[in-house]
């Protein structure tokens, strides 16, 4: 017969369970050989992994064997205390770029048990991301009314003056005319594209399909830049359509797209685009302040290169470019288009797996 201090046991057991389970943070325990003996569902979605798997795994599975994360550990067993630490790295091949608070602490039963528990910076970051690359482009407004008004024109007058000095010169000496030609042409399309930051005129939102936008970025990059590229795709077929305008949302894949396929090897480069719902996923984003639910998550994944990580917090600002001939507008300009449709963008970068992660509204009325 289960005793009256034993049921109650049983009780604060499962209470303990219950709430370690709503958390939104991910917590494990760790035995006293490193075996993982709980997760709760946060700490499944963390490492990507079921609870099935992670329970016949040890902590050392998870990460690589420098993971700063077994200093805490140690560091918690030996002082038979709590251990913490801001923004340990996480990170893993599989998993990309990971950083955490982390807190250890030893629990008293049973015996050599350790509680860790994990709070995920990359949310706060990459709000904080786009506050300040939407705040680069708002920078970008005054700026390009500028540029507009008092560049545009006076590069039409040089452009017309080489055309006319052009005609007098033999075909031999109009190098140089040309030249001046072709660089006012660049100059001009520069400050076009800035123009487009200053756009802050409202859009019709309607229901769009966003595999019909990916399907068309597709084909065209197929038939354009990335010819013999295997582009592959990782789709949810019951989607449902996003909140948007389809020319701007076909406008921020192709852009990832191309940048995707410039950063691949010569050989064996491969896209990967990933569509998929993330129910729970809200920002205080709105005009009035409220939370707004970004459950539609579209990811475009290459194995190139990656992006370097002193370059990693700005890649969303304007002039921020890893290319040689990159004019670093193309970044900046989907970060707005995304902000403007309410979105938010991320991105996390290792060598041989780079990924774009855009998260949308859904369309009023698909609510589910």
């Amino acid at each position: 017969m289960v005793s009256v201090l034993q049921r109650f046991r049983l009780g604060e057991a499962a209470t303990t369970g219950a709430i370690a389970n709503a958390l939104p943070m991910p917590i494990l325990l760790l035995g006293p050989n490193q075996e993982i003996t709980y997760v709760n569902p946060a700490a499944e979605q963390f490492f990507d992994t079921g609870a099935g798997i992670l329970l016949k795994q040890f902590i050392n599975d998870l990460l690589p064997f420098d993971s700063p994360l077994f200093q805490l550990i140690n560091q918690a067993r030996e002082r038979n205390s709590s251990a913490a630490e801001r923004d340990v790295d996480l990170s893993t091949a599989r998993h990309g770029e990971r950083i955490a608070d982390v807190t250890v602490t030893p629990l008293p039963e049973p015996e050599g048990t350790l509680a860790i528990t994990l709070q995920e910076r990359s949310l706060a970051q990459r709000m904080d991301r786009q506050l300040m690359a939407r705040g680069a482009v708002r920078s970008m407004h005054g700026m390009a009314a500028v540029l507009a008004h008092e560049i545009k024109n006076p590069l039409a007058g040089i452009r017309g003056a080489a055309q006319l000095l052009e005609e007098s010169l033999a075909p031999e000496e109009r190098e140089m005319t040309q030249l001046i030609v072709a660089e006012t042409d660049r100059i001009r399309g520069l400050i076009d594209r800035m123009e487009s930051f200053g756009d802050t005129r409202s859009f019709q939102r309607h229901p769009v399909n966003i595999h019909e936008v990916l399907d068309r970025v597709r084909k065209v990059a197929e038939t354009s830049f990335a010819r013999g590229i295997t582009i592959s795709e990782t789709f949810d077929p019951s989607l449902p359509p996003v909140a948007g305008d389809r020319d701007q949302l076909i406008q921020v894949f192709l852009n990832l797209v191309r940048n995707a396929a410039d950063a691949l090897p010569e050989t064996g480069g491969e896209i990967t685009l990933t569509t998929g719902y993330r129910p729970g996923v809200k920002f205080g984003a709105g005009l009035g302040g409220e939370r707004i639910s970004l459950p539609l998550e579209v990811t475009v994944r290459d194995n190139g290169s990656g992006i370097p990580a002193d370059l990693m917090p700005s890649i969303f600002d304007p002039f921020v470019t890893t290319k040689v001939r990159g004019s670093g507008l193309g970044l900046a300009l989907v970060a707005k288009i995304i902000g403007d449709h309410g979105g938010v963008i991320e991105c996390e970068s290792v060598p041989r797996r780079t990924v774009f992660r855009v998260l949308l509204p859904k369309s009023v009325g698909d609510e589910a």
